[in-house]
Order: C-alpha cells, then sequence, then structure tokens
C-alpha cells in the first residue's frame, strides 16, 4: 500500500493550484460580465425586438449583481424601466458587425416614449474619442428635421457630402448602438416586442482596408 500512497506536500501542492485556478477563472468571468475587461456594456435578458437587446430588471432590485457591477462601471444604464428603458445593437440588419469602416443608414418611425435618443459607443462603451459633435440622434433632431412619422440619419467615419442627420463612427472602430426611450408608453413596459418598430440599419457601403 505504501507505494500508492500520496506526498502530504503534493497533495497540498495539487490543492492550492485548484483554488488559485478558480479564483482566477471566478475573478476573470465576474470582471468579463461586469464588463471590466472584454467588450463593454451588453443588454441581453431575453428581450430582443428586431435585433434590439433590453433587460427589465435594470435599475430594479430584482437585477442580478453582474447587471448591477455594470451599470455601477459604465453609468449608462441606471434608471427603471417606468423612468427609461434601454436597448442595445451591434449588428446591421444582414447580422453583421457594426465597424468604423462601414456607411449605414438607420430608419425607424415615431417610438412609444416621451422622449428618445440613438447613441454610438465603442467596443469599450465609451464616446468614440472624435471632435465631430455627431454621436447622437435624437427625437429633437427628427423634428428640426421635419422628418414627421419617419425618420433617418447615416452613420460614417466622415460627414456625407450629401448633408442630412449623421452620426459619426471616425475612432469607433467596432461600435454599438444604445437606443434610450424617457418616459416609455405603458404598452411598451408590457408588451416591448409588440411595441417597439425596431429602428432598421442597413449597411449602404465599406471601405476596404488600405
Amino acid at each position: 500500500m505504501s507505494g500508492l500512497s500520496v506526498s502530504p506536500v503534493k497533495t497540498l501542492m495539487a490543492l492550492l493550484i485548484g483554488a488559485i485556478l478558480g479564483l482566477a477563472a471566478g475573478a476573470g468571468s465576474a470582471m468579463w460580465i461586469a464588463g471590466a475587461v472584454g467588450p463593454g456594456v451588453r443588454i441581453g435578458g431575453g428581450i430582443n425586438a428586431g435585433g434590439w437587446k433590453s433587460d427589465w430588471t435594470i435599475g430594479s432590485p430584482a437585477a442580478n449583481p453582474w447587471t448591477r457591477a455594470r451599470v455601477a462601471r459604465h453609468g449608462l444604464l441606471a434608471l427603471s424601466k417606468e423612468e427609461a428603458v434601454y436597448f442595445t445593437r451591434n449588428t446591421d440588419d444582414t447580422g453583421e458587425r457594426l465597424q468604423e469602416a462601414c456607411t449605414y443608414r438607420v430608419t425607424g418611425i415615431a417610438l412609444p416614449a416621451l422622449w428618445w435618443s440613438l447613441t454610438l459607443y465603442d467596443a469599450t462603451s465609451f464616446l468614440p474619442q472624435n471632435s465631430d459633435n455627431a454621436l447622437s440622434f435624437d427625437r429633437t433632431d427628427a423634428d428640426t428635421a421635419r422628418m414627421g412619422e419617419a425618420w433617418s440619419f447615416l452613420i460614417a467615419p466622415e460627414r456625407p457630402d450629401a448633408g442630412g442627420p449623421w452620426v459619426s463612427s471616425r475612432a469607433a472602430g467596432n461600435f454599438d448602438l444604445t437606443l434610450r426611450l424617457y418616459k416609455p408608453a405603458p404598452d411598451l413596459i408590457a408588451a416591448p416586442l409588440e411595441t417597439l418598430p425596431p429602428p432598421a440599419i442597413t449597411r449602404l457601403s465599406c471601405r476596404s482596408a488600405p
């Protein structure tokens, strides 16, 4: 039997290595989910309206610890759904990743909220570092352009020659869009999939790599 015995030192080392690996895996997954490493804020709580994802527990005590950690870290999604609801999207209508090298047209109709905005964030959930002062489109922009019920704007790294509403993706790399709807209609909270008319994102062209 002595040939089958395991040295106490080896046993201790194995337990120590296992504990270290377990702590590293747990800490790494927590940091990933909280947005401290890897991609930034991503919402995915079972609500998916035409590619726009949301989670109705955001801003409430029902939010899981990982969602609350992301809110605390990024400060983007702090209000309850009665005050505001949030949807994010990082792909176009073909399912391709949104990226700085491409030009997109975003189109939609009147949204069920008192006020709304669409804002572009880079892959780390921060505003791109550019000086274009054109990182968001909102209901006021649509009203100013007198678009009526339907509205549209372009996303591109440079201001389009034809003019018109534009959101800059310069220095954004792979990016996301966050749709905020403030004071949403009760029907939207009760039945988001049936009530939200999801904005479409059409890829128009892409620059070839140098």
